[in-house]
């Protein structure tokens, strides 16, 4: 059975159609390839993909010790994916781009390794491409130590994940951007964001 060992709800800023689950000091974006419509990694850094281009979403975080069952029922969400992801230090938390890291629990608190991730998205469709002050739209991370496996698609529905996974099989795999946050890096990331939306 599986064990809760953490729980928070809070907010994340959204940039750039993200937010990240970044172990410290991790910036560098990992290739552009979102095949699955809502979360892409490397070792130490994933992304999730957001709606909105800027602007805070909702965000609630359960860590825990074994894995989760899977879903009964997933009628309450637009897009429902659990994916691998890798942390290298084992402090991997969710961060924003250009904003403080919020309040929520550490996501890989029995150390560096693999960690399987069940991400939850909806609203995604509501205010697309929009700069918003309220949030609109609602994430859950649930998250255990696991072996890396292939994704795992409990829903696909809303039209922004579907315009993304069609892009990423259309398209080459995009070069990632410089290892630095600067300027450049989030202008590139704005750019192949907008390429594969038009």
């Amino acid at each position: 059975m599986s064990e809760l060992v953490a729980k928070a709800s809070g907010h994340v800023q959204a940039e750039y159609h993200a937010f990240h689950l970044a172990d410290s000091g991790e910036y560098a974006q990992p290739s552009f390839q979102p095949e699955n419509g809502l979360i892409f990694s490397r070792p130490g850094l994933a992304v999730v993909l957001t709606g909105v281009n800027s602007g805070p979403v909702s965000l609630t975080v359960e860590v825990f010790r074994r894995a989760v069952p899977p879903p009964g029922s997933v009628e309450a969400w637009d897009e429902v994916v659990e994916y691998s992801v890798e942390s290298v230090s084992g402090d991997m938390r969710v961060a924003a781009l250009m904003d403080d890291r919020p309040e929520l629990p550490v996501l890989t608190p029995f150390g560096p390794g693999h960690y399987r991730i069940r991400v939850h998205a909806r609203g995604r469709d509501h205010a697309y491409d929009a700069h918003v002050t309220e949030p609109l739209e609602d994430y859950l991370l649930q998250v255990w130590p696991g072996q890396q496996e292939p994704d795992l698609v409990y829903r696909h529905s809303d039209r922004y994940g579907q315009t993304t996974r069609q892009a990423a099989h259309e398209q080459p795999e995009q070069v990632a951007p410089p290892a630095a946050p600067g300027d450049g890096w989030k202008r590139a990331a704005s750019d192949r964001l907008h390429r594969r939306n038009a």
